[in-house]
């Protein structure tokens, strides 16, 4: 056998297949998805755990607009220890404040302005694609590896859930749900590789 098939057969046996294989392509209005990006419009608070790897943090996650226009994310102790603060600019800049030094490695840095610019929804609708897989709605913005799924209902009424994904599979899910005056009450994100999860529920000032 050549060596080609050889490594054909392997990757058939190690589920090389891509789980987006099934997406096509489809016309549609990028701007949809609009609805459903947080309108945060004065400070809001969350309760919020993190799981990173064998560290748990707990603490208040504040989403604060500035003048600006750029987004403030602070996560703190209840006790005010402040475990990262960080600002998201409206040209998609990004700026570290202050990362918990025990934490403060390049890939954690990258892997949290990743997620919560996908929480934020900032992405440009003008790189948008369109996509379907026959039961779901798939807006795509390209990343410098994989792409950022926004899946919805195929009206896209519904925000089913936002993905990260590489050529091949998911790799980060985030779930935005019980919207209240366009704002979400309920975070949760999940990295399916390492451990490091964050989870969130809207609390009053």
């Amino acid at each position: 056998m050549h060596l080609n098939s050889i490594l054909a057969v392997g990757c058939l046996l190690a589920s090389c297949s891509s789980a987006y294989r099934s997406l096509q392509r489809t016309e549609g209005d990028a701007d949809c998805i609009g609805k459903f990006r947080p309108q945060i419009t004065e400070t809001v608070l969350y309760s919020t755990q993190v799981d990173i790897l064998q560290h748990h943090l707990s603490g208040l996650l504040l989403f604060k607009p500035m003048e600006d226009s750029s987004m403030r994310v602070v996560f703190a102790s209840e006790m005010g220890l402040k475990f990262f603060d960080f600002a998201f600019g409206k040209d998609g800049s990004f700026t570290k404040y202050y990362l918990l030094p025990k934490m403060d490695k390049k890939a954690v840095v990258k892997t949290l302005r990743k997620d919560i610019e996908m929480i934020l929804m900032r992405q440009d609708p003008a790189t948008a694609e369109v996509f379907t897989d026959g039961e779901y709605r798939y807006t795509a913005f390209p990343l410098k590896k994989g792409k950022v799924y926004y899946i919805t209902s195929p009206d896209c009424t519904e925000l089913v859930r936002v993905e990260n994904g590489s050529r091949r599979k998911p790799v980060v899910e985030v779930f935005l749900t019980h919207y209240r005056n366009g704002v979400p009450d309920s975070i949760l994100v999940k990295h399916k590789k390492v451990k490091f999860n964050i989870s969130s529920q809207r609390v009053e000032k």
